[in-house]
């Protein structure tokens, strides 16, 4: 597959998501995160973990204050701006990189962009809170609109679909729109099918064979696959041993028109997008 020239500007930053894939480190800053090693509420421990992301490779860091994982309760506003904000002031000091913020509150959005984040990664694809495509417009922030069928309490309650991948579809184009209505350029648009958020071990192997689809968005594709539930489905193993099935879906993320990896392991992962890049870039 040919990969197109995409370009994305996120505040004060401009990548060119056409050449490589680029991988987005997942920092969490939460207690109970479903990956326990990136588990901390210490500030000093978040910048080391971000200093080792960067070292490996990492070309954007996501830091998160609430988990989103299934089953998940909200956290308030004010709780996550208190874990996160710490954190992302001193990235911002140490590391010349991206940084991505995972929240669907726009008080969180907007108190993190101040701060010096450059991208929104919103769960809520920029409809669960109505003033969130406004905060990201007025700070010329990248954004990542995902999709989510439900809540992260009830997304796994058996979701059903009439047709997955024409409904994705659709309410990410939609998601894209809510954006530019508010003021936010074309550039600044990343789209996330949102595996594992809403989805059935079906279909999130039907996303990741039919990827490409998205494509007519002519917007990135950002995949997260790290370790999530429907690899442990697969082979049988726990969070801590998901590695290689990670690896081996984001491959095929990659052949299928991923543009960004969102991992927990930022050296495995840039060494297979290397090796992955070389085939879908079309070089020997």
């Amino acid at each position: 597959m040919d990969r197109p020239s995409l370009i994305f500007s996120c505040a004060g930053y401009e990548l060119d998501l056409g050449k490589r894939t680029h991988i987005m480190g997942v920092l969490n800053i939460t207690s109970d995160s479903f990956y326990d090693g990136e588990a901390s509420l210490d500030v000093g421990a978040a910048l080391k973990r971000a200093g080792k992301m960067v070292e490996e490779g990492a070309d954007i860091i996501d830091v998160g204050g609430e988990s989103t994982r299934p089953g998940a309760m909200p956290v308030p506003s004010d709780e996550e701006r208190k874990r996160i904000l710490p954190v992302i002031r001193e990235i911002r000091k140490n590391f010349p990189i991206p940084i991505s913020v995972d929240t669907y509150k726009s008080e969180t959005a907007d108190a993190a962009l101040a701060e010096g984040a450059d991208i929104i990664n919103d769960v809520g694809g920029l409809r669960r809170d109505p003033l969130m495509a406004g905060v990201a417009a007025r700070y010329k922030a990248g954004v990542v609109v995902m999709h989510m069928l439900g809540t992260p309490r009830t997304m796994q309650d058996s979701p059903v679909y009439g047709d997955l991948m024409k409904e994705i579809g659709e309410y990410l184009g939609e998601g894209i729109d809510i954006g530019t209505r508010a003021g936010i350029s074309r550039d600044r648009f990343i789209v996330d099918p949102g595996i594992g958020f809403g989805k059935t071990t079906a279909h999130n192997l039907t996303i990741l064979k039919n990827l490409s689809t998205f494509l007519d968005l002519n917007k990135p594709i950002l995949v997260g696959l790290s370790r999530k539930s429907f690899l442990g489905q697969i082979t049988g193993l726990p969070v801590q041993e998901r590695l290689e099935g990670s690896l081996a879906a984001s491959v095929i993320a990659i052949l299928n028109g991923a543009s960004i990896l969102r991992t927990h392991d930022v050296k495995e992962t840039k060494r297979a997008a290397e090796v992955a890049d070389l085939f879908r870039n079309g070089s020997t």
